[in-house]
């Protein structure tokens, strides 16, 4: 039976509950015939699952230095060395239009026209890789057709959230544009977007949208 495993950042400082939230992301990913389980970086001896038949499905928003060199390291002192790691979450095709519907509906519901909302979109950025904001950017590059404007703000590079989110009229929409729901959108973006007086709307992260067990197995049924 081919083994997938789902594999997250997690929370260094308290890594059971995210833990515990990828496991039950990796019950609900439909792969036929496929054992999927889920593991973070952050919950000791979790990559013990792999081994060198398994497929490694990246939780994370970009193709950067976790996937490219930090997975593999921590893959390799696993025992799984040869673990085949698919593209991450963030790289998948379908996500901009994922996001455009999440957006849309969320504009729908409060009566607004997706060409008179604005649109931050809330990510992590990093200091140490370009890849993160690259990604962010062209997500929204992919929206900004739609929108009255649109903006990025990162949690650790300029422009951060607090400096992109000040101004912006009451009708936006703020999208996480993380994979999962740790400190970064519990505690680090109320904070900046409090600091901005943020008058707008914030949506859950993406990586909680409904649709997003059926991306995952769509592309773990590709990559088998």
């Amino acid at each position: 039976m081919p083994k997938v495993l789902i594999v997250a950042h997690g929370q260094p400082g308290d890594p059971a509950p995210q833990q515990r939230a990828v496991e039950a992301l990796a019950a609900r990913v439909p792969v036929p015939g496929a054992l999927v389980q889920g593991a973070t970086l952050a919950m000791p001896g979790a990559l013990d699952l792999a081994d060198d038949g398994t497929l490694v499905y990246p939780l994370f928003m970009a193709a950067g230095w976790f996937t490219r060199s930090e997975l593999p390291r921590r893959l390799q002192l696993a025992g799984a060395p040869g673990a085949r790691i698919l593209p991450p979450f963030g790289a998948d095709p379908g996500l901009p239009a994922l996001c455009l519907r999440l957006i849309a509906g969320s504009a729908a519901i409060q009566g607004w026209a997706l060409s008179d909302t604005h649109l931050l979109i809330a990510a992590h950025g990093s200091g140490r890789s370009r890849a993160p904001s690259e990604a962010a950017q062209r997500i929204a590059a992919a929206l900004a057709p739609q929108m009255a404007g649109t903006r990025c703000g990162f949690i650790e590079e300029a422009p951060f959230i607090a400096d992109a989110a000040r101004g912006l009229p009451a009708q936006t929409l703020c999208l996480p544009l993380f994979a999962t729901q740790a400190d970064h959108v519990t505690d680090d973006l109320p904070r900046a977007l409090d600091g901005a007086a943020f008058g707008g709307l914030t949506l859950p992260p993406v990586g909680l949208a409904a649709e997003v067990p059926a991306m995952i197995a769509r592309a773990v049924r590709r990559a088998l």
